[in-house]
């Protein structure tokens, strides 16, 4: 039987509701400021979206769960989305998650291959080219000497020898990724120049060869700019229940790579975008400035600006 909407007691707090069919099976989940004012837009004869009349057809019931606020309500939304995977919510075509770089916040830190960077570590990615990612981490390994997932250094590395120096390989690996090159470059410039005053030609040749990976590694990031110094734009289109969304990211003045993100387009381009970046952003830390193609969701601007640790300027052309 269709829910009525006269039965339901629905309170005006923020949180979470829950379409639900007769036998029990989540068929949608949102979230609002004022969840009966939210759920009754649903009833209305102009729905603002096309999925709107057969989901409410097709219920039997609207559960709810009240949180303290809309950032609590974004966040439990999207738990309750990847656990019940709801028919008529947006999601992304596949379960995977894309992977990152992380160097860990052990005294002596490993560089890693990993979907779920461990808390405490410093993170790089997301990277839609699993190869690329792990391409990366082999050279910073066998030119830096960093220890792996396991703690073991590669072949021809130790402590006691003073080039082997580990904090400070792990400072240039660290300039490599941020795309620092400058500094790391300069470090090794130096070290080869007292090498050769000192006659270990062989020592000062290893740090030329350093230089050369160094510069080959970021030689793709040609794309530099001013205005993007810590800026990301989320770019979306749709057909049908089809979409494609796109992250490019731009970091210290460095376009440095677009992520693709394939979804199952249910709801509004807003419901799509939050999610989106709901889950982007839930393993990296936002940018200072996001470029979106649209309005944001309740609650998902203050979510981001709680990850950032500061203020998340959302711009929408």
């Amino acid at each position: 039987m269709t829910v009525n909407p006269s039965n339901l007691d629905l309170p005006k707090s923020s949180g979470v509701y829950i379409f639900k069919t007769e036998e029990g099976e989540v068929l949608y989940v949102g979230k609002a400021t004022n969840i009966r004012q939210r759920v009754r837009s649903y009833f209305s004869p102009n729905p603002d979206r096309a999925m709107i009349p057969t989901l409410v057809s097709r219920s039997n019931d609207v559960d709810f769960i009240i949180t303290s606020g809309p950032r609590e309500a974004l966040v439990l939304e999207k738990q309750l989305i990847r656990k019940h995977k709801p028919r008529y919510n947006s999601a992304f075509k596949d379960d995977k998650s894309y992977p990152y770089i992380a160097i860990s916040g052990h005294e002596e830190p490993r560089i890693l291959y990993t979907r779920r960077p461990p808390t405490g570590s410093k993170v790089w990615g997301p990277f839609p080219d699993a190869g690329a990612a792990k391409g990366v981490i082999k050279l910073l390994r066998r030119q830096f000497g960093i220890r792996d997932n396991k703690g073991a250094l590669p072949f021809g590395y130790n402590e006691s020898d003073e080039m082997h120096d580990y904090g400070n390989r792990i400072r240039m690996a660290i300039g490599v990724l941020d795309g620092d090159a400058r500094l790391v470059i300069e470090d090794l410039q130096e070290r080869m120049d007292l090498a050769a005053d000192s006659l270990q030609y062989e020592l000062a040749a290893q740090y030329r060869d350093k230089i050369g990976i160094v510069q080959k590694t970021i030689s793709n990031q040609v794309i530099k700019s001013r205005f993007y110094t810590e800026v990301h734009a989320v770019g979306f289109a749709s057909r049908q229940d089809f979409g494609q969304a796109a992250i490019i990211q731009a970091e210290d003045g460095v376009i440095q790579g677009q992520v693709n993100y394939p979804m199952i387009h249910r709801g509004s381009i807003s419901e799509s975008i939050s999610l989106l970046l709901s889950e982007h952003y839930s393993n990296q830390k936002p940018p200072r400035i996001l470029l979106v193609p649209t309005e944001l969701e309740e609650g998902v601007m203050q979510w981001l600006s709680d990850r950032r640790g500061s203020k998340v300027e959302i711009r929408v052309p």
